[in-house]
């Protein structure tokens, strides 16, 4: 694995890991990379300081100092209000990062597949039965609906609930 400090065109700062050197260029060339902030996928890895393992115990010597990234010339999003914990600026990246993909998910499927609300489960039922044809929907199930559908094999999923549908 290897950590990545990147910044947007718009001055954005962030983290990511890849599974190699190569994998961040495959993924940026087909424009996979975005910011988190502003979702530009126009995005370049910033200055790191190498970690260097030590031989005894296979600690890690304290990385020199970053050259920090330069103001953003855009106004504040919400986000960049709170700034992250200096212990955790890599979980709250993540954090965002998934959430960020959760959205797109449930984006996605809200575009491209039919609301049927409370009728969710016999929709379902009738298409894992051959009753009708099967076609992408999504809608409203209690747990023990969701719970019966699953031990009777019909593939179902929840939508992510993401802090801001609470709002």
């Amino acid at each position: 694995m290897i950590h990545y400090n990147l910044r947007c065109k718009k001055g954005h700062a962030f983290e990511s890991w890849f599974q190699s050197s190569s994998a961040y260029e495959t993924q940026e060339k087909r424009k996979l990379v975005n910011c988190p902030l502003c979702g530009s996928t126009d995005v370049e890895r910033a200055i790191m300081a190498p970690r260097i393992a030590r031989k005894k115990g296979r600690e890690q010597a304290p990385a020199v100092e970053q050259v920090p990234a330069p103001a953003a010339s855009v106004p504040a999003t919400p986000a960049e209000v709170i700034p992250p914990s200096p212990s955790t600026p890599l979980l709250m990246t993540q954090e965002r990062e998934m959430r960020a993909k959760l959205k797109e998910l449930r984006d996605h499927i809200v575009k491209n597949a039919d609301n049927v609300g409370e009728r969710f489960p016999n929709e379902a039922r009738k298409m894992h039965y051959g009753d009708i044809e099967h076609r992408p929907i999504y809608g409203e199930a209690s747990p023990d609906e969701a719970k019966a559908l699953i031990e009777e094999g019909v593939e179902v999923m929840p939508l992510p609930t993401l802090p801001d549908d609470r709002n």
